[in-house]
């Protein structure tokens, strides 16, 4: 077990085997050395082995925890019920062993089963938690049942029975049990029962979590639509807390609610359960100003007040009644906010939210009015005036931030926003002196003035200035120089890389972002889109492995969350989980990847390193089965995760967030269907007996044929929403959701090569079934198939000319379209091979009949039939083709490796020699990307050409 344990799995085997030559039965070493077997990657003979121990059905502690290591490493979770099944039957009254049971139930979700283990926990050893793991396991089967009515009639009402047991035998003890009892009224819709419990005497039990029962009763206030109650809770807790944000709207909710059914408190007793109750605007004004007052005798200052008496004008001005209740002007109010807390970071986001209030003429003078109050100081008099702390810096950020927001710098002409970057830098780099303390893990105070630049840039660049953008990746570079940490800076530098076309940068970026856990789902599109489309094949291998590898652990890792919370009480986390593993499941970007690394793997591997039969094989792809929920997808990215101070005009919409949703699914239908149809070319390859119609059926290859039929007319289907979806030309936000491939796939005519492929298959299929006498007219189909791919497939490369990166007026720029149609090629001229193979061996059979008929006449007087020149005409134009693109491609790399980048000149933009150092790292960056991504297409075209020269009948 020591060997095990420090990763020296043969010394374990070793080991295993001599004590098992001493004592032959020894079950505890056999599964010892399984265990190192299936860690030297002898997964087959550590089955084995551990059957052969699990048959005589173990009970000593050793071999059973033994054999769960083992089986959990073998992912093979069902196989632990059965063993502690067995160990049960034999020891019935083991506590352990029956606590085991439950917790490998839990693992494979048999909820049914984990109610009955809990209840036969219960009756050996009488505890709490054992009966309700058993009431948990019945909620549980109802979250899990298809039947809504189901779970309303039988499981809930059962657990609730079960519950209101104990509580009449007044055995209740811990705090979950409550949440339970809580949770199972709050599914029943029974919140007067559920809001009794937690006001009566079993809601004092609710002490682990601050203002518990008072969040319960809220929201059982709100369900019941008891507005007196919800108004005097919510103002009880802000006479404790008047900084309590989500308590102020609670508590203007319930007003105007109760304004709107004109409540009118009754005279002689209580106005609530909850004690007075505000029913009227004068009412909550003077609540509002009270707790102002309040606020300026307090020792610390709140932003609670004052925001909320914003909330409340914007909420008078909606119900058009402002101007009768003198709350004072908004722009003085935040005028004041920002004297208060402007040297907060949380000043801008507060009054972010109020800007809307401000009439759009009042804008410029409302930012003159805070630039007013800031201690500003210049050295000199034509100097700009610099702050002399940290406190005067972080009260102009929050100025230069607002501005930003107001849309006033998005008005300037292209000199203004030049002469805004220029000062914001220096303000920037003036700023770094403040942090000269911090830590590498620690963000400069000064950080957000470059991105403020770097984001004016930006607009510069999207309005045609090309230098523009080579500022922005200086600019960041710089700032990343300064302040390693700052995420921001990385995941701008990836968005701007990946739009130059030059990913090999981004990878670097992307790991030292360190994404953990559900980022890889929610921030993992930023790698994923741009890998494989832009030739970096192997960095997009591995950046689909991190995505994935996640994807899979969360399976695991979810059971072990589960069986935590049973052991700990957590029972309302549970449903959580479930969910929260479920929403995985159906993550669209893990959709995505699965299907791209799929395409991805046949594309570097298959008929090069395996045959496609066994790339296929090795994936257990089907092109019967279809793995997507496409129903249940969920859109999981963080389109937000880039910070913008863009006004809401310019900001990315709701509505971008359906059409990208809408995009990237139609997209993922067009490459799962690709890749579905690729998979059903080998099955097709085994040829049968012509004309044997009978037969045919019974061999199951016809189904074949009709699977790739009817997967076709879905591709086509697909590709014509698709066409029209980009009909619309939507524009997202630059730093929006990143558009897909489709376009390119569309417009580069890759989609019409590989649809017309995918016909040719179905063509040949026709040919070997009928076979070569009768059939001139589907040779000639054929023919004339190969031709118009030839064509296209020369089309296709016609529109991958061009440099990749030129020099014009002095300013670099790249065009990654190139790049990306390059790929595209690849990906078809791969497919068109699979295609050809399999012609080949269709052909081939004939080829050979052909020619011992021949010999059998002994003239060479049969003839050719016209199918045999056009496959070899077709095969030796691909190689012509294949190899110009090679020969196209060592050019680019001979310009690529040409170009000296150092004669450049940015001019007008470059003040400093640090930036001319970061300018220069820059683009030898973007070009050894550049450089790298042509060499890897280079490298994966030479094996495809050699594919090619095999295909000679």
């Amino acid at each position: 077990a020591d060997y095990l344990d420090n990763g020296n799995n043969k010394m374990a085997i070793q080991q295993a085997d001599k004590l098992l030559k001493k004592h032959k039965d020894l079950h505890c070493a056999k599964v010892l050395k399984a265990i190192g077997l299936q860690r030297t990657g002898k997964q087959d003979e550590a089955y084995a082995l551990a059957q052969e121990v699990a048959a005589l059905e173990p009970t000593d502690d050793n071999s059973l925890q033994a054999l769960t290591i083992l089986y959990r490493e073998m992912h093979r979770p069902e196989l632990v019920t059965k063993l502690y099944e067995a160990a049960v039957k034999k020891v019935p009254n083991s506590e352990e062993y029956h606590s085991h049971l439950f917790m490998a139930y839990a693992r494979v979700g048999e909820y049914k089963k984990m109610q009955q283990a809990g209840m036969a926990l219960y009756k050996i050893v009488p505890k709490n938690p054992y009966y309700f793991w058993s009431v948990m396991s019945l909620i549980m089967q109802s979250i899990s049942a298809q039947d809504e009515n189901l779970s309303k009639t039988m499981f809930l009402p059962l657990a609730e029975r079960m519950v209101e047991k104990m509580v009449k035998e007044d055995k209740i003890e811990a705090e979950a049990e409550v949440e339970l009892y809580y949770m199972i009224l709050e599914r029943l819709e029974k919140y007067k029962e559920a809001l009794d419990v937690v006001r009566g005497k079993l809601g004092e039990k609710l002490t682990s979590e601050l203002q518990s029962r008072e969040n319960k009763c809220m929201a059982m206030y709100k369900k019941l639509h008891k507005w007196p109650e919800c108004n005097a809770l919510a103002r009880r807790l802000l006479l404790k807390n008047s900084d309590d944000w989500q308590f102020y709207i609670t508590y203007f909710d319930s007003v105007f609610q109760l304004i709107d059914e004109s409540w009118m408190p009754p005279a002689e007793e209580e106005h609530s359960l909850e004690g007075e109750v505000h029913c009227s605007i004068e009412q909550a004004v003077q609540f509002i100003e009270e707790r102002i007052t309040e606020e300026s005798k307090s020792s610390r200052p709140l932003r609670g007040p004052y925001l909320a008496k914003l909330e409340l004008i914007r909420r008078l001005r909606h119900r058009g009644c402002n101007d009768e209740y003198k709350l004072g002007d908004p722009e003085e109010l935040m005028f004041q906010y920002f004297k208060k807390f402007g040297d907060k970071p949380c000043c801008f986001t507060d009054l972010k939210v109020f800007v809307d209030l401000l009439p759009p003429s009042q804008y410029t003078k409302f930012i003159w009015q805070l630039l007013g109050v800031i201690p500003l100081a210049a050295a000199a008099e034509n100097e700009v005036a610099l702050p002399g702390d940290i406190k005067a810096l972080q009260q102009h950020l929050c100025v230069v931030q607002l501005s930003r927001l107001l849309g006033i710098y998005h008005a300037m002409e292209k000199k203004q926003k030049l002469a805004v970057v220029r000062e914001l830098m220096l303000r920037y780099r003036h700023g770094l002196e403040f942090g000269k303390s911090c830590l590498k893990t620690e963000l400069q105070f000064s950080d957000y003035y470059c991105l403020l630049a770097v984001h004016l840039l930006l607009d510069l660049w999207l309005e045609g200035e090309e230098a523009a953008v080579w500022q922005c990746l200086t600019l960041l570079e710089e700032g990343l120089s300064h302040s390693p940490s700052n995420a921001q800076f990385k995941l701008l530098l990836i968005r701007i890389y990946c739009r130059l076309g030059a990913f090999e940068p981004v990878s670097e970026l992307y790991s030292s972002l360190d994404a953990k856990h559900i980022q890889h789902d929610t921030i993992g599109y930023l790698l994923t889109r741009y890998a494989s489309s832009l030739g970096h094949y192997a960095a997009a291998s591995q950046s689909c492995n991190f995505a994935l590898r996640f994807f899979h652990s969360n399976q695991k890792d979810t059971s072990e969350y589960i069986i935590q919370a049973y052991k700990y009480g957590a029972f309302e986390k549970i449903p959580e989980f479930i969910a929260f593993r479920n929403r995985l499941n159906s993550s669209l970007h893990f959709a995505q990847v699965r299907t791209e690394r799929m395409l991805l793997d046949l594309l570097l591997e298959a008929n090069i390193s395996t045959s496609l039969e066994e790339s296929i094989k090795s994936m257990s792809l089907s092109p019967e089965e279809d793995d997507i929920p496409w129903k249940d997808l969920r859109d999981n990215r963080d389109l937000t995760v880039l910070f913008t101070w863009d006004p809401k005009d310019r900001d990315i919409s709701e509505e971008h967030r359906k059409l990208s949703l809408e995009e990237e699914t139609l997209w993922l239908r067009i490459r799962s269907l690709t890749l579905r149809l690729v998979s059903g070319l080998p099955t097709l390859g085994h040829t049968i007996q012509p004309k044997n119609s009978e037969k045919t059926a019974e061999n199951g290859v016809s189904s074949k044929i009709d699977t790739i039929r009817a997967l076709l007319q879905q591709l086509e289907a697909a590709v014509d929403s698709g066409k029209k979806f980009l009909e619309q030309k939507i524009q997202y936000p630059v730093l929006g959701p990143p558009p897909t491939r489709m376009a390119g796939f569309f417009s580069n005519g890759s989609c019409q090569c590989q649809t017309s492929l995918f016909y040719l298959v179905s063509d040949i299929y026709e040919l070997d079934t009928n076979g070569l006498e009768d059939s001139a007219e589907i040779q000639e189909r054929i023919g004339n198939s190969f031709k118009s791919l030839v064509e296209r497939l020369t089309d296709l490369f016609n529109k991958c000319k061009g440099d990749l990166i030129e020099v014009r007026d002095g300013t670099l720029k790249t065009h990654p379209n190139l790049l990306e149609n390059l790929v595209f090629f690849v990906e078809t001229i791969s497919i068109a091979l699979w295609v050809s193979s399999y012609c080949d061996s269709v052909l081939r059979p004939f080829k050979s009949n052909l020619q011992k008929k021949k010999k059998k006449k002994k003239e060479s007087s049969v003839a050719t039939p016209p199918v045999f020149t056009h496959f070899l005409d077709y095969v030796t134009e691909l190689q012509t083709l294949t190899s110009n693109v090679i020969d196209h491609i060592k050019g680019l790399e001979i310009i690529l490796t040409a170009l000296k980048l150092e004669e450049l000149s940015l001019k007008d933009t470059l003040h400093l020699q640090e930036e001319k150092k970061f300018t220069k790292t820059v683009q030898g960056k973007v070009q050894s990307s550049y450089h790298h991504s042509v060499q890897e297409i280079g490298e994966l075209l030479k094996k495809r050409l050699d594919t090619i020269k095999k295909l000679k009948i």
